[in-house]
C-alpha cells in the first residue's frame, strides 16, 4: 500500500497547496489628478507706517514671530520735535502772562474793596485771566496732538504671525501708509489652481492626498472659490501638522476628479519573478495556470490591499494560490 500511496501523495501534494483566493473583480476606483499647491498664510497683512519721516529702527527680520500690537519698527519726524519746542515756548510765555494777569486781578479786587477802582475794571481783569487760561488750554491740546503724532512713529504688527518680508532698512525715508513689513498669520493652508474642466468634481470636504504615491498624507478640501481665472479654479486644502518653514513652497497634491472601472486582484495574488508579474488562475479542469500580467497602481478597496490589472486577466476569472 505504501508503494501505491506515496507516489499518489507526491502527485497530489502540489495541488493541496492550491486554494481559492477569490476572483478577478471589476470595481470603481477614484481617478486622481496631480497638481501643485502652494503653502500660503490665510492672512497676509502689511504693517504700515502711520507717520512720514526717517526709519530709526527695524526690530524684526524675515521669519521673525510677532504678536498683535508688537512694535516692529519706529519712524521719526524731526519737524515734530521742533513744533513741540515751539509749543513749549508758547506755553511758558502764556504761563507768565497768566501769572501777571492773576496778580493784576488780585490787586484790582483789593482796590475795589477800598473803593479806589471800579467794578468794570475788575471785570476786564477777570476776562483777561479767562482768555489767557483758554489760550493755555488750546495750546496744551495742540501739544497733545503733536505728542500723539510722534507716538504714531511706532509701527505695530496688525496680527500675530510670521514676518514674510521687510522691504525697508534703517535710515530709509518713508511716507505715511508705506509698507514696513508684511506679516502672515491666521494659520497656513495649501492653495492650488485646478483646470476648470475638473471643477465639477471638486466638493468641499473631499479627501485630498498630499505628496507622491507611496509617501502620502491626507488633507481636506476646505474651500472651492466660484471665480474662474485664466481657465483655472482656485481651491484651498487644510492639512494637519503641515510644515510651514517656507511660505509659497510648492507641494504635490492629488485631487479626486472622477471614477473609473478597473480590474483588481488582491496584492498577495501577484508574484514577481525575473522582472515579470504573474497571477495564478484556475484553468480548464481546475488546473492552475500562471498568467503574465501588467499591473497598475495599488489601492485600498473596502480595507483590503488590491492591485489594478491593466492586461492579462478578465473579469470573473478564479484566482488560486500559487505553489513552490
Amino acid at each position: 500500500m505504501l508503494k501505491i500511496v506515496l507516489p499518489l501523495l507526491a502527485l497530489l501534494l502540489p495541488w493541496s497547496a492550491l486554494a481559492e483566493t477569490g476572483r478577478v473583480q471589476s470595481v470603481e476606483l477614484t481617478e486622481w489628478k496631480a497638481v501643485f499647491g502652494r503653502i500660503e498664510a490665510r492672512d497676509r497683512v502689511p504693517a504700515r507706517a502711520r507717520l512720514g519721516g526717517t526709519m530709526v529702527t527695524v526690530e524684526v527680520a524675515e521669519g521673525s514671530e510677532v504678536s498683535e500690537g508688537q512694535q516692529v519698527a519706529s519712524v521719526r519726524d524731526e519737524k515734530l520735535e521742533l513744533q513741540l519746542g515751539a509749543i513749549d515756548a508758547t506755553l511758558s510765555s502764556l504761563q507768565s502772562q497768566l501769572e501777571t494777569a492773576q496778580a493784576e486781578l488780585k490787586r484790582g479786587e483789593s482796590l475795589l474793596e477800598r473803593g479806589v477802582t471800579t467794578a468794570q475794571r475788575l471785570d476786564q481783569l477777570r476776562t483777561e485771566v479767562a482768555v489767557i487760561e483758554g489760550r493755555i488750554g488750546t495750546t496744551k491740546a495742540e501739544r497733545n496732538v503733536l505728542e500723539q503724532r510722534e507716538a504714531e512713529g511706532a509701527v505695530l504688527a496688525p496680527i500675530s504671525g510670521t514676518v514674510l518680508s521687510v522691504p525697508v532698512t534703517e535710515g530709509s525715508v518713508v511716507m505715511a501708509g508705506e509698507v514696513i513689513a508684511e506679516i502672515g498669520g491666521g494659520g497656513f493652508f495649501l492653495r492650488m489652481a485646478v483646470p476648470e474642466r475638473h471643477a465639477g468634481f471638486l466638493e468641499e470636504g473631499d479627501e485630498i492626498r498630499i505628496g507622491g504615491a507611496g509617501a502620502e498624507s491626507a488633507g481636506k478640501l476646505a474651500k472651492v472659490y466660484p471665480l474662474i481665472e485664466n481657465g483655472r479654479v482656485i481651491a484651498d486644502v487644510e492639512i494637519a501638522d503641515m510644515a510651514t518653514d517656507f511660505v509659497d513652497a510648492r507641494v504635490l497634491v492629488r485631487l479626486p476628479i472622477g471614477t473609473r472601472q478597473a480590474l483588481v486582484v488582491p496584492a498577495d495574488a501577484v508574484e514577481t519573478r525575473m522582472g515579470l508579474d504573474f497571477v495564478s488562475i484556475a484553468g480548464t479542469g481546475g488546473a492552475p495556470v500562471q498568467r503574465v500580467v501588467v499591473i497598475g497602481e495599488a489601492s485600498s478597496v473596502e480595507g483590503s490591499e488590491m492591485v489594478e490589472i491593466l492586461s492579462g486577466l478578465s473579469e470573473g476569472e478564479e484566482l488560486v494560490a500559487g505553489h513552490e
